[in-house]
């Protein structure tokens, strides 16, 4: 059940966030825009909730719930640069703005780190909803799927800081341009 609900709710993410650029941008209507693009983080509310509605109710934590919180601490700690991102994308295509360029070198290494400091953030976010879990819910024998999911969030963790470290040893090299 647990994993219908996390896949809804990617969905539902995606419906909010690309209704609302569409609104935005297709139909010129920046208000209704708006209010689509706010309902994204409302998402993770809800599935916050339903998750802990599953395990005050009695239910048994699964990996399903640690994907859960590993969800929504990604989407809170991502969530502004993924709408960001859409946004851009939809700003180009709609209105003709300027693509993003290509980040390379130190520009690069440094983009890098920022996404190793969200993903810092994102694995604080969903450790911490994974001990509100267990203390609220107050079962070990019911939560210990949950406290298996600590060490892959640091796993998560150590991949990202490897990925910023390796660019930061060997800077990502600019594209080559055609001069045709």
């Amino acid at each position: 059940m647990v994993l219908g609900l996390i896949i809804a709710c990617e969905v539902a993410f995606w419906v909010a966030v690309l209704g609302g650029l569409a609104a935005r941008y297709v139909a010129n209507r920046p208000r209704l825009g708006l209010v689509l693009l706010f309902a994204a983080p409302a998402v993770d509310v809800v599935l916050l909730l339903l998750v802990a509605v599953d395990l005050l109710g009695g239910g048994t934590a699964s990996w399903h719930h640690g994907l859960a919180s590993l969800y929504v601490g990604i989407s809170v700690a991502y969530g502004h640069r993924m709408i960001a991102w859409a946004d851009a994308k939809f700003a180009t295509r709609f209105r003709g703005a300027a693509p993003r360029p290509k980040l390379a070198g130190a520009a690069y290494t440094v983009a890098c780190w920022k996404d190793a400091a969200r993903t810092l953030l994102a694995v604080a976010i969903s450790g911490a909803i994974l001990g509100g879990l267990i203390l609220i819910v107050g079962a070990p024998a019911r939560t210990e799927e949950l406290r298996g999911f600590f060490p892959l969030l640091g796993v998560i963790l150590g991949i990202d800081v490897l990925w910023a470290v390796s660019y930061t040893v060997w800077p990502k090299k600019a594209a080559a341009t055609a001069n045709g």
